[in-house]
């Protein structure tokens, strides 16, 4: 077994001069709800599930994006709502959420 259930890596890249970037007011904010709630929820730490910070994934124009391991599912969300989807049915449960999927 891997020491993280899950990894979530939530892009918090930022760019100059105004250029489309995951971190254009949400990615930070993003990943301080989801390490937040994930504490609450008592789902933080080995064996379970953890929130991290991550530079540039290379998918800015569909941002912000996350994407979660060991499945590799990429997500992109518009408020803590559809985070609270992903924590809930993907994180918790596995299940991925289908309507907040990047195509790979």
């Amino acid at each position: 077994m891997s020491y993280y259930q899950r990894h979530v890596f939530v892009c918090t890249n930022r760019r100059e001069d105004n250029i489309a970037c995951c971190n254009n007011g949400v990615a930070d904010d993003g990943r301080a709800y989801l390490k937040d709630r994930i504490k609450d929820l008592g789902e933080n730490g080995p064996g379970r599930v953890r929130v991290s910070s991550s530079g540039c994934l290379g998918r800015c124009a569909q941002g912000p994006v996350l994407v979660v391991y060991p499945e590799g599912t990429w997500y992109t969300w518009v408020d803590n709502e559809d985070l609270d989807d992903i924590i809930e049915q993907h994180l918790l449960s596995g299940t991925p959420v289908q309507r907040l999927l990047i195509d790979e």
